[in-house]
C-alpha cells in the first residue's frame, strides 16, 4: 500500500497499490509444534520466539495509542486505514499470545520476561497524568512517532520472513512458519499506515529521528535479553549444550538466511532516516496479498485448526 502526504496536508493515495485493510480471523493448532521448531537450532528458534513475548503487549499498546489519536485524523481514507490497522494488530497480539501456553506445556515459562515487557508498555510508555493541552498532545505524538519507527522494523521483518526460504529448507515447523508469514504479510500490507499517520498529525523530522533512536535501542536490548532468557531456561538443552546467545551467533545465522542479515538491518537505518523515505518504497503488497490468499491459518474456517 502506498499512501503519501505531507505533515498536516492532504492525503494522496496511489490507488493502484492500495488495499482495504481488514482483520483476518486465523486459526492455529500448536499441539504438534516442538520447542525447537527449527530442528537442531535452538538459537534461531528462540531468537524468533522473542516475537511471542514482545508482540502481545506491544501491539495492544499500539491499539491503545491509536484509539486516542483517531480524533486527530482529518482524512477519511487514513482514518479507515488506521481502523483496519487496529483490527489487524489486535489479532496479531492474540495469535502470538496463544503460543505462550504451548511454551509452558513444553517446560519454558516466559512469565518473568513478559512481566518486564508488560511494565514497559503499560507503565513506562503508558498514559501519564498530564494536563490537557500541549503536554498531553506532546506525549501522544511521541508515542505515535515511536510506533512509526517500530513499524519500520516490523515491516522489514515481515518482508524478510516472506522470503526466508532457508527456514523451509531447514524443516521449520509449518504451523509456526504460517503464523510468522501471515503476520509478516499483514505487516507488509499495512506498512505505510503508521508512518502516514505520524506525518499527518505531526511529521517533525527531529521527532522522527529521536524516536527512531529510542525504538531501535529498545528493540535491540529487548531482543537480546529475550533470546538469552530463552536459552538460559530451555529445558531441552543438556548440561553440555551451549546456552550462548551472542551477536556472533546472530550474524552467522543471518548469513545462513535463517535470521535477518546484519548488513540488511544496518542498511535499514539510513533508509528510515532519509528525508525522502516512505514505507511504500520497500516490500511488495502483491506478494503479501498473495501469501494471505494462500495462508492455511487465514483461510481456516470457524474454530477448525489450520493444520
Amino acid at each position: 500500500m502506498s499512501n503519501t502526504h505531507a505533515a498536516g496536508g492532504s492525503f494522496d493515495v496511489q490507488d493502484g497499490d492500495r488495499v482495504e485493510l481488514k482483520a483476518r480471523k486465523v486459526s492455529f493448532d500448536w499441539a504438534d509444534t516442538p520447542l525447537h521448531w527449527v530442528p537442531g537450532d535452538p538459537f534461531t528458534t528462540h531468537t524468533i520466539n522473542v516475537l511471542h513475548l514482545l508482540l502481545p503487549a506491544g501491539e495492544r499498546w499500539f491499539v491503545h495509542v491509536y484509539r486516542q489519536v483517531l480524533p486527530y485524523i482529518r482524512d477519511e481514507r487514513l482514518h479507515a486505514d488506521v481502523i483496519g490497522f487496529i483490527g489487524q494488530e489486535a489479532m496479531h497480539a492474540q495469535a502470538h499470545d496463544d503460543v505462550l501456553p504451548q511454551l509452558r506445556r513444553l517446560g519454558l515459562d516466559p512469565t518473568p520476561y513478559t512481566a518486564e515487557v508488560d511494565w514497559l508498555f503499560e507503565k513506562l510508555l503508558g498514559d501519564r497524568t498530564l494536563p490537557p493541552g500541549k503536554a498531553r498532545r506532546w506525549w501522544l505524538m511521541e508515542r505515535v512517532a515511536l510506533i512509526a519507527a517500530i513499524e519500520h522494523y516490523t515491516a522489514f521483518l515481515g518482508d524478510w520472513v516472506l522470503n526466508a526460504e532457508a527456514l523451509d529448507r531447514r524443516g521449520a515447523d509449518p504451523m509456526m512458519l504460517d503464523l510468522l508469514r501471515w503476520h509478516g504479510a499483514e505487516e507488509v500490507e499495512h506498512r505505510s499506515v503508521a508512518f502516514d499517520l505520524f506525518m499527518h498529525v505531526d511529521g517533525g523530522y527531529r521527532r522522527r529521528a529521536r524516536t527512531w533512536a529510542t525504538a531501535f535501542a529498545a528493540l535491540v536490548f529487548l531482543w537480546q535479553r529475550g533470546t538469552r532468557f530463552f536459552m538460559a531456561n530451555d529445558p531441552e538443552l543438556t548440561a553440555g549444550s551451549s546456552r550462548r546467545a551472542t551477536v556472533g551467533d546472530f550474524v552467522r545465522r543471518g548469513r545462513q538466511g535463517v535470521l535477518p542479515s546484519t548488513p540488511a538491518m544496518l542498511r535499514s537505518i539510513p533508509t528510515y532516516l532519509s528525508r525522502s523515505y516512505h514505507p511504500s518504497q520497500e516490500g511488495s503488497t502483491a506478494q503479501a496479498v498473495a501469501y494471505l490468499a494462500s495462508s492455511p491459518a487465514a483461510n481456516a474456517s470457524g474454530s477448525e485448526g489450520a493444520r
